[in-house]
């Protein structure tokens, strides 16, 4: 997250635009990435750490599961519904507000998740090394880095988007649009403006600018060996039965911290 001169917050998940992610991603929604990282985590001996937690939408499910998770967010709103949804079901809610470039644990973790392409969110591609450098010396020896990337094709992408979601008597309604891409830099910014009604009158409206960095997949891979990781593999589409696919849109990369 980051301040801009106009005054408005980068990648910040405020009332409206937690609420709308809670109504859009709701606890255990899966687009094939909870299987796909459950089946990689089996067998993992140490803890998992989940950073970009967000609303809890992977890790809740995880922690079913019986796994050791903990994670983090930057979003205050975003792990109150977290907490809200792990004390609805009985469990601990091992979720803290810590951010990419500052988190802190004593324990070392088996494994780190980071799905739903949120490592995106970091958009200088020094400070991007300098945390994959931070996830590899989380790690225990041996631990793995497991964390989804979008396509660099959406890129290419300029749609408006809009969309709406009805909560009881409430309506919230979202309009995306894509203000920026730069192709040097791999960047593009989204404006993303919630709005809530009720009985036909505006409640509230809020604006999100959504600022991200995509990666070839080559470039990655350097990043992640240049951080001190190894034995790097690649997914396409939370397959790991088939070759990569030039089609794809998710693509989920695996390191393992050195010994």
């Amino acid at each position: 997250m980051a301040d801009r001169k106009d005054g408005a917050m980068e990648n910040a998940y405020g009332t409206l635009a937690s609420w709308v992610y809670h109504l859009d991603k709701p606890i255990g929604r899966s687009f094939g990435d909870i299987e796909f990282y459950r089946d990689r985590l089996a067998g993992c001996t140490g803890p998992v750490l989940e950073p970009a937690a967000g609303n809890g939408r992977v890790l809740i499910p995880l922690l079913e599961a019986g796994f050791d998770i903990r994670g983090f967010d930057a979003s205050e709103e975003m792990v109150a519904y977290c907490r809200s949804e792990c004390e609805a079901r009985g469990l601990p809610s091992p979720v803290d507000i810590a951010r990419f470039e500052s988190f802190n644990y004593e324990t070392r973790f088996g494994a780190i998740i980071i799905p739903a392409g949120s490592f995106q969110l970091i958009t200088e591609p020094g400070q991007a090394l300098a945390v994959l450098e931070r996830f590899r010396g989380a790690l225990e020896p041996g631990g793995r880095l497991i964390l989804d990337l979008d396509a660099l094709a959406c890129l290419a992408e300029t749609a408006l988007a809009a969309r709406h979601w009805q909560a009881g008597d409430d309506l919230l309604t979202l309009v995306e649009s894509r203000v920026e891409t730069c192709f040097q830099r791999q960047t593009t910014l989204s404006q993303l403006r919630y709005e809530h009604w009720r009985e036909g009158r505006l409640v509230a409206s809020e604006i999100q600018l959504f600022h991200l960095r995509l990666w070839g997949l080559l470039e990655f891979e350097l990043a992640l060996r240049s951080a001190g990781f190894t034995e790097v593999g690649v997914y396409a589409d939370y397959r790991t039965d088939s070759a990569l696919e030039p089609g794809a849109s998710i693509f989920t990369f695996e390191a393992v911290a050195p010994l």
